[in-house]
């Protein structure tokens, strides 16, 4: 099999874990039991190895291929037309489910003809913990048994199998109205059972109803309905359920540039998705998803490392070892090494990480819950390690891994926080050393205007000292720093939407996080455009474009344009390459995140505009 391009996957989940599948009917990527456990099938980082779980028609290349989600659902449909028939593997794990029950944590793939008849294969090669240990595989009349070190999966189905290798294979045949159901699930003795149609049956109406009261509490209604819902069930599908944390993607080592090293373990949950993510969904209605985040974010401020700091990123179960290793057996997504999994960017400094944490504390507490006593007590002394910290260089938002700097997003972070923390205590008549905090904030504002500023680039720069531009600093006036229609900031928005050959980081209405070529980041090589960034510009032009219906109109052309850039199922990965290639771990929560903060803040400004 080939490396398919990475818009050619749809995935599917069960807020525990979660699956690529491609347009082909190939499983390429699933981890189990969790997102961060070793993978199953990884076939999107090495073909030969990786193993994978594939059902498609015998004669491929004679079908036409089709891919949708059920309507307001994750469960993920893979359509195949021929002349002599249609047919179709449907893909869902099942939600909705208490632990223990039938169903719980089950992939299934339900094989079925729409219209004459076909004739498919089945290959289910697993390779455990990364392709790394060995498994015997037993066949039996209800399936087959695959036994790893530590885990053992079972596929149930009354299609006969046949071993090939340390996999299975099989080819049968459907006529209209037959149906063909495989399930792949955990085992804890025996080698499976057969699993009715009609249970199954009921497994699939319960998800496609489960997911669709989901999405209904939507309370966005503006006029791109279509992505936000999408971008919703899409960051449901990307949390973890039962701490309530949200990985930034179910995937690693996905490159940023084809054949490159920036290949990173996603995985994990960034404290600086905080605040973005509780935004979105409190602004669009998921105020349970918002508590539940908040609860995850709570407990990690009670763990503050020997020196009051905190961490840039915890383990879904709030563990704070990541180590980073690199799977050199493996060769990467089209000859992409090294494939990485662990963050080694978990023990860096980025003071940014207490603006945004601060930022989601201020929200829960004015959309969510006040916040109690204790957690105050935790805050304050958070907040007086950053009174002690905030002048620090740092490694920044886009975790560089070449010098520290005094990045002007960092900065700006640490001035949210301290405004944040200001504004809290002040609402609530919370115990605090306001002065001190205040002092301090008025501190970095004036510094980050008098040295984040670049009279020569008429912007805001990447760092102090620096003449480079950086696409973070568009946050500014979406956290309230600046106007955004401040002489200053517009300037800003003007110098970054300049091409790239002409100095600025826009190219085709594509953002670019910053110059690669004037900025240490200690890495080799090009990356794509940062969808996240082109949002932050959409946002940023449509809240000038309150006085400015100039700017008002770029920000709708420009959305709309990046809307097209979605794949075919409406989801985005990381970047964008210069071809309209998926490039980075997909799906990405935080280039959904943006495109719903956008997404309602340009409708918003639209109504008010008309």
């Amino acid at each position: 099999m080939a490396y398919k391009p990475i818009e050619d996957y749809g995935v599917i989940g069960d807020m525990h874990t979660a699956a690529l599948v491609g347009t082909d009917g190939s499983i390429d990527w699933f981890c189990f039991p969790h997102f961060d456990s070793p993978s199953v099938f990884a076939a999107i980082l090495d073909e030969n190895k990786g193993g994978h779980f594939k059902i498609s028609p015998r004669d491929i290349g004679s079908v036409t291929t089709k891919q949708y989600y059920w309507p307001d659902t994750n469960v993920l449909v893979t359509r195949f037309l021929s002349p002599e028939g249609v047919g179709q593997v449907v893909d869902y794990m099942p939600v909705g489910i208490r632990h223990g029950e039938p169903g719980s944590h089950w992939l299934v793939r339900r094989v079925q003809i729409v219209r004459g008849s076909m004739s498919f294969c089945i290959e289910c090669n697993p390779a455990f913990n990364y392709a790394r240990d060995r498994h015997d595989t037993d066949i039996s009349p209800q399936g087959a048994c695959f036994h790893a070190p530590g885990l053992s999966l079972g596929l149930v189905t009354d299609v006969p199998l046949r071993q090939d290798g340390t996999g299975v294979t099989a080819e049968f045949s459907l006529e209209h109205g037959q149906t063909a159901v495989f399930v792949l699930r955990e085992l804890e003795g025996g080698c499976g059972m057969v699993l009715p149609s009609e249970e199954e049956f009921e497994l699939f109406t319960g998800t496609v109803e489960w997911w669709r009261h989901w999405v209904n509490r939507c309370t966005y209604a503006g006029r791109w309905r279509e992505a936000v819902h999408r971008s919703v069930l899409a960051l449901k599908l990307m949390t973890f359920e039962p701490t309530g944390a949200i990985v930034a993607s179910p995937t690693c080592s996905l490159p940023e540039t084809i054949g490159g090293a920036r290949n990173w373990d996603y995985r994990y949950t960034w404290v600086r998705d905080a605040a973005f993510t509780l935004y979105a969904f409190i602004r669009v209605g998921f105020t349970e998803e918002a508590a539940a985040f908040g609860q995850y974010l709570r407990n990690r401020i009670m763990e503050p490392e020997a020196d009051g700091s905190l961490q840039i990123m915890y383990g879904l179960d709030g563990r704070h070892e990541l180590t980073e290793e690199t799977l050199d057996h493996l060769e990467g997504y089209k000859g992409s090494r090294p494939v990485r999994i662990g963050n080694g960017a978990h023990n860096q400094l980025q003071l940014d990480i207490y603006g945004e944490l601060m930022d989601s504390v201020y929200l829960y507490d004015k959309y969510g819950a006040q916040i109690a006593h204790d957690g105050w007590m935790w805050i304050r002394r958070m907040i007086e390690w950053v009174c002690d910290n905030w002048d620090r260089e740092d490694e920044g938002i886009w975790e560089v891994r070449g010098p520290r700097q005094h990045f002007v997003y960092s900065k700006l972070m640490c001035w949210v926080a301290l405004d944040r923390a200001v504004r809290l205590a002040n609402k609530r008549s919370l115990p605090a050393d306001h002065l001190r905090w205040i002092t301090i904030r008025d501190k970095i504002y004036e510094g980050i205007f008098r040295n984040g500023w670049s009279e020569t680039r008429q912007a805001f720069v990447q760092h102090y000292g620096s003449e480079s531009l950086d696409a973070s600093t568009l946050i500014m006036p979406l956290v309230f720093f600046v106007s955004p229609n401040d002489p200053r900031m517009l300037s800003t928005v003007d110098a970054i939407s300049q091409p790239r050959h002409e100095g600025g980081l826009v190219e085709n209405n594509l953002v670019y996080r910053y110059n690669v070529y004037e900025t240490e980041d200690g890495l080799e090589g090009e990356e794509g455009s940062f969808n996240m960034c082109t949002f932050w510009l959409v946002e940023a032009l449509a809240r000038a474009g309150r006085r400015d219906p100039a700017r008002l109109q770029m920000a709708r052309l420009m959305f709309e344009e990046m809307l097209g850039y979605a794949n075919h199922l409406g989801l985005y990965a990381e970047e964008t390459g210069p071809q309209g290639e998926a490039l980075g771990n997909f799906p990405q929560a935080f280039t959904h995140i943006s495109l719903i903060s956008a997404a309602f803040n340009l409708d918003r400004a639209l109504g008010a505009h008309d």
